[in-house]
């Protein structure tokens, strides 16, 4: 799973939509209200839409166009913001895989070897370290480039999130074979359930990783008008609880749903009759879960946050006149 938390809001003007309710284009803003579940997931709906792998070239050279006149105050009315594949700060074209439209496509076959049944060590650690890989590159090209990161704190939440998701896979696969309280049918069950614990923890072991250098250099913070106030320590000491919960909520319905329905599936006559018929279901089963599951999962917690400046440092507070201000936690 990605840290869409390093996910930059990849937006960028279209041609006008044929939609009469379709919201104005505001620059640097989502096209729907996140103070709601509802306008979070339509948002993230947006984000992940894999039809925007297929956009031409031309078409996306007409996009950032339209962004240009934006910019300049020569827009034409009735134009209204539409998913794009640049990286909004470098303008840069990001590779297709690590893409946010490109997480479902490109992820579910790692999702599929995850859960794989019957893995030995060297599968488990391969799938374990193909996962976080994938969800490195997608973090590092979506990265916010307004505010450089060296290179070695992307690495050190890489080498963290790996070296906790194969400790306690292959540590969790080992005690699940040694229980011999299980019977085979039992034991294949419980492993198919490692994955889940093992990509949690990774996601945890990344968010504290990644927060450690926030606690150093401290977290930008906003006005109500999206105007940046200054880089907060305490907003960044803030506590992450709802990032913890979200971490380990985002990959439960992809790597717990799968293996509940292939488990019932199974048994059907049909599956008995045609086990080479099992790894195309379970990949179907998958993709069923990660597309639909992923924006729902994505959307149970805000990504920004409210704090008080009087709560935050004395220069933050006389920065600016209102009576809070919002911060990036992360997803």
């Amino acid at each position: 799973m990605a840290d869409t938390a390093t996910t930059a809001s990849a937006a960028a003007a279209s041609a006008a939509s044929a939609a009469t309710d379709a919201p104005p284009f505001q620059l640097g803003k989502p096209r729907f209200q996140q103070t709601s579940f509802y306008g979070r997931f339509r948002h993230f709906l947006d984000i992940i839409d894999p039809r925007t792998l297929f956009v031409t070239e031309r078409r996306l050279r007409e996009a950032v166009q339209l962004l240009e006149d934006y910019k300049h105050g020569t827009l034409r009315p009735g134009v209204t913001n539409e998913q794009a594949i640049l990286h909004p700060d470098t303008n840069e074209k990001i590779f297709m895989p690590f893409r946010m439209s490109g997480y479902i496509p490109f992820g579910t076959p790692i999702v599929v070897g995850l859960l794989l049944p019957n893995q030995t060590l060297a599968s488990t650690v391969f799938w374990q370290w193909l996962n976080q890989s994938h969800n490195a590159c997608v973090n590092y090209a979506n990265r916010n480039a307004t505010k450089p990161s060296p290179a070695s704190k992307f690495i050190q939440g890489y080498l963290g999130a790996v070296i906790s998701a194969v400790s306690i896979a292959v540590g969790l696969n080992v005690l699940v074979q040694k229980a011999n309280k299980f019977t085979p049918a039992t034991r294949l069950l419980v492993q198919r359930f490692v994955p889940f614990p093992a990509v949690a923890s990774a996601n945890i072991c990344n968010v504290v990783l990644m927060r450690y250098g926030e606690l150093e250099e401290g977290i930008d913070v906003l006005d109500g008008d999206g105007n940046l106030v200054g880089s907060s320590r305490i907003a960044a000491r803030h506590p992450p609880l709802p990032t913890t919960l979200s971490r380990m909520v985002l990959p439960m319905p992809i790597l717990v749903l799968p293996p509940i329905v292939m488990s019932m599936l199974e048994k059907t006559a049909l599956l008995q009759a045609r086990p080479r018929l099992l790894l195309p279901v379970q990949s179907l089963v998958c993709l069923a879960a990660f597309g639909l599951a992923l924006p729902l999962a994505i959307s149970l917690f805000p990504q920004m946050s409210e704090i008080e400046t009087s709560q935050l440092e004395p220069e933050i507070a006389r920065a600016t006149s209102s009576r809070t201000v919002v911060y990036n936690k992360g997803l």
